[in-house]
């Protein structure tokens, strides 16, 4: 072991070095044991198989014929299926909670052995200056006998290496709490997914529901009555244009109609299918309605962007775009984090009108739309949000209907992990209804 320096100048050095640099200790987590893991793999692993035998039983009653009996089956197989895609989710969002409470208080354990390494540091160091104000001379005068100086010489030595022995296991501790904040963050954004997918999963019971509900209602469980409105095709395309498509941060709801025509305006500047940019818009929204706005007139200080967006990521983007638009950052909308079940945050939001950019991402499409556009692009304004989405599911790989499902879930996490699958399926099955109904359209 090096021996500590007895120069006061050079122990002052470290000491500040130690504090400025080193922070809190931390130690390995200790989640799931093996055998909760196995059990937790079963479970989801049985939920699976129940989900891949609907899926078969929906595929053949969709190859059926169409009928108003075949339509109810495949609404009520959707919505087991979807109970099933909760559940599996809910399994896997308590997996990922487990790791979050064990690696915050693995960190909230190491912070009190952190403060103790401190506070022996502390007292070594009140040794090493004591020490240092004693010349060598002094200690041989001082002392009876040849013996004592000895033992004198030898407790500094002891007490400097055990002040390099704390710098060091201090210096051990800070590698390993990065390591334990790197997995806390990586927890928290897995939870946060995992929640926008589950809301998902709910919005589309709750909609399979509906639509149960009002087909039964229009046709008074009649199959003449069903098969009138299938034939119809006149006052199909007439229902389908002006319905309502559900936008986030708009000043007045579109019509699917218009919003097709929006779509296709994006698709003639960068081919991506006008049908694919949609069903990304609309799920994009869902995901919006499911955790509300904030930042609104009116909202408190706890949804201020100031406290829902990433500081070190997004905040400064969000004044600079909001200078450049001419528009107020405090009551300019955004969007809520996700919550959860106690109704408390979770992650970051921040997201910008109804393509759902986060700030520091919009400033990297912002100059390319406006170069499609000849205008300063607006993350609030329908057709620059449009135009934005379709650059980045484009460079995402949607040029083609093969590459739509990946591109959907870059989108969405920034990469394709199966674990969020439903987000691109659930996209894929849209952007498919979606270019049925424009194709009804032209009829």
């Amino acid at each position: 072991m090096m021996i500590f320096t007895r120069n006061k100048k050079a122990v002052l050095a470290v000491f500040l070095t130690v504090v400025l640099v080193f922070g809190i200790a931390s130690a390995q987590t200790t989640p799931l044991s093996a055998d909760e893991k196995a059990q937790l793999q079963h479970q989801l692993d049985q939920i699976d198989q129940q989900i891949s035998q609907y899926q078969k039983e929906l595929s053949q009653i969709k190859g059926e014929k169409n009928t108003l009996q075949n339509k109810i089956n495949q609404l009520k197989k959707q919505q087991a299926s979807l109970n099933l895609q909760i559940q599996y989710t809910t399994l896997q969002i308590g997996a990922i909670n487990t790791q979050l409470t064990a690696t915050q208080a693995t960190i909230d354990a190491n912070v009190a052995k952190s403060e103790k390494l401190k506070t022996q540091m502390t007292a070594y160091l009140r040794s090493v200056y004591v020490q240092d104000n004693d010349s060598l001379l002094y200690i041989l005068l001082s002392q009876d006998n040849l013996s004592d100086v000895l033992t004198e010489l030898e407790n500094s030595t002891q007490v400097s290496e055990s002040l390099n022995s704390i710098i060091g296991q201090i210096a051990e501790t800070n590698n390993l709490l990065a390591e334990e904040r790197k997995s806390l963050a990586e927890q928290q954004e897995d939870a946060s997914k995992l929640l926008s997918i589950q809301n998902l999963q709910r919005g589309q019971v709750a909609s399979a529901a509906t639509e149960q509900s009002s087909l039964l209602a229009e046709t008074k469980g009649k199959e003449s009555s069903y098969q009138a409105i299938l034939t119809n095709t006149q006052k199909q395309a007439a229902a389908i244009r002006s319905r309502l498509y559900p936008l986030l941060d708009v000043s007045h709801q579109i019509s699917f109609g218009e919003a097709v025509s929006i779509a296709q305006y994006a698709q003639s500047l960068t081919g991506v299918r006008a049908a694919f940019l949609l069903a990304i818009l609309t799920q994009e929204s869902n995901l919006g309605k499911n955790v509300g706005t904030c930042n609104r007139p009116g909202d408190g200080p706890e949804r201020s962007y100031k406290v829902v967006m990433k500081p070190t990521r997004d905040i400064q983007p969000f004044l600079q775009i909001t200078s450049d638009l001419g528009l107020d950052p405090e009551v300019t909308p955004v969007s809520c984090p996700m919550k959860n079940r106690d109704g408390s945050f979770n992650g970051w939001g921040g997201a910008m009108g109804p393509a759902q950019f986060i700030p520091s991402t919009w400033m990297g499409y912002k100059d390319k739309v406006a170069a499609l556009s000849g205008k300063m692009a607006n993350p609030w304004d329908i057709r620059d949000a449009f135009v934005a989405a379709a650059i980045k599911l484009k460079a995402g790989g949607a040029g083609s209907v093969g590459g739509e499902w990946a591109a959907a879930m870059r989108y969405f996490s920034g990469g394709t992990n199966v674990k969020y699958r439903f987000y691109g399926d659930n996209v894929v099955a849209t952007a498919n209804r979606y270019a049925q109904d424009i194709a009804n359209l032209g009829q």
